[in-house]
């Protein structure tokens, strides 16, 4: 019995640093489908499009499996609502038996222009709802983030109604591309570390 729980507190290396697991953050319904605070999804989707694989459905959300390369890449899309997000996350996490530094958060962010992308390591909410409940179920700040800029183009009082707003034709027509950079930079800091990735991601939107 003490073997076992040792064997789950301690993750094999040889095994975690081959998986990782990426959430995309957003609300489930087809109300919600194509607005801002729904990127997170898009994303995934478009990665799981990309690599001919399909979603399924399970505890706490959609799941779908990518291998790249030797690499195990979890792709998961909360069914909990934006605002409990965490407990798919930390559900994932445990039954995956995943250090938090092999969890990555994909969200939206008003702070941000559109398309501009911010990759951390770590850090606070921000004021965002799924990753204050995130941070709330694992105790901890301690987990990668990437916010992707929905821009702010909206009067005193009406945040809500903008983030649960479609993207206009102009900004949905982007997507596709951005999609793709950030499936760029996530598959980096699956292979060579958040380091490279936020190089690559960070550094990229600035120059631009």
């Amino acid at each position: 019995m003490l073997l076992r729980l040792l064997r789950r507190s301690k993750p094999d290396p040889a095994v975690t640093d081959k998986c990782f697991l990426v959430v995309g953050l957003g609300n489930i319904g087809a109300e919600y489908a194509a607005s801002r605070h729904n990127i997170g999804f898009m994303i995934l989707d478009a990665w799981a499009q990309a690599s001919n694989v399909v979603f399924e459905p399970g505890r706490y959300g959609d799941q779908a499996v990518v291998h790249d390369k030797g690499r195990e890449i979890h792709l998961l899309k909360p069914s909990t609502y934006m605002n409990l997000s965490g407990n798919a996350v930390r559900y994932w996490l445990q039954k995956l038996d995943l250090p938090k530094d092999r969890l990555l958060v994909i969200c939206d962010d008003i702070n941000l222009p559109f398309g501009s992308l911010r990759l951390r390591r770590s850090g606070s909410d921000g004021g965002h709802n799924g990753l204050s409940n995130i941070q709330e179920m694992l105790e901890s700040q301690d987990w990668a983030r990437l916010r992707v800029g929905i821009g702010h183009d909206f009067a005193q009082g009406q945040q809500i109604d903008y983030v649960l707003g479609n993207f206009p034709e102009e900004e949905q027509s982007l997507i596709p591309e951005i999609a793709k950079t950030i499936i760029s930079g996530v598959r980096t800091w699956c292979f060579v570390g958040i380091d490279k990735a936020m190089n690559q991601l960070n550094t990229k939107q600035k120059s631009e």
